[in-house]
């Protein structure tokens, strides 16, 4: 059967349409935001269903199971590995307790300050504030039971998920780390400060699963809201900067 010419132009049309849109994202954004967006977009719609498989008990199974992974067989009560490795997990998730985060706001403002970026120095206040306040206020809207298989190896008050500590470690050790790549010199220096960001991060809450205060699942929805977030933070930081209030990035 002959293709109509509406048919056969199809295919055309789509490529033009293609084109235009491709020389329209060039015109009005950069490649680099729209990844920092659908990024934090993946990461929205990721806790979104994340939250309701553990609202509907879905989760419950695997979590236990990895729960379980990280204590002696025969003896919930003892963590694997020698005894000062459970020493070692308080350490770390102290890291991602409001002292210490609040200290760690403090050095990289001071950082800032020293740079005499005072727009960056306020903005890294407002980010890092904003966002632990924001993740106190969000922590309330679920009401999950903490882990009850094993003993508490550390103090907690609060609902488990989604778990604070990971997710105020991601928010301010990502927005910190994110915002101090920005104006080092060096691509490497930026990869160093981001990894050293992301790997605090994850080291806050896998010690929460371990120490048996949070579910996996807690732990992971944590990370997710916490890096939604920051990446937020960098693309407003990206519009400040463009409007003179923050330093600008420093491109390799």
């Amino acid at each position: 059967m002959d293709e109509t010419p509406e048919t056969s132009s199809t295919p055309a049309r789509l490529r033009r349409r293609l084109i235009d849109l491709t020389l329209w994202v060039r015109r009005n954004a950069e490649l680099g935001t729209l990844l920092f967006t659908a990024a934090a977009i993946a990461a929205i719609w990721g806790f979104a269903e994340l939250a309701g498989e553990v609202v509907e008990g879905g989760t419950q199974s695997i979590d236990r199971s990895l729960l379980l992974l990280l204590r002696t067989p025969g003896d919930l009560t003892d963590p694997i590995g020698p005894p000062y490795l459970e020493e070692i997990g308080r350490d770390m998730t102290a890291l991602g307790g409001v002292a210490v985060l609040s200290l760690a706001t403090c050095v990289a403002a001071g950082f800032f300050a020293i740079l005499r970026s005072y727009g960056t120095m306020l903005y890294v206040f407002a980010a890092t504030g904003g966002g632990i306040v924001f993740s106190t206020v969000f922590k309330q809207l679920f009401d999950r039971a903490r882990p009850d298989l094993v003993p508490h190896g550390s103090m907690v008050y609060t609902a488990s998920f989604p778990s604070g500590h990971s997710m105020m470690a991601a928010v301010v050790y990502l927005t910190l780390g994110a915002l101090i790549a920005r104006v080092l010199p060096q691509r490497r220096l930026k990869v160093y400060v981001l990894s050293v960001a992301m790997l605090v991060t994850v080291v806050v809450g896998v010690s929460r699963v371990y120490l048996g205060v949070h579910w996996p699942t807690d732990v992971l929805a944590g990370w997710l809201v916490g890096a939604a977030w920051a990446i937020a933070c960098l693309l407003v930081a990206r519009h400040l900067a463009d409007r003179g209030h923050v330093a600008r990035e420093n491109a390799d």
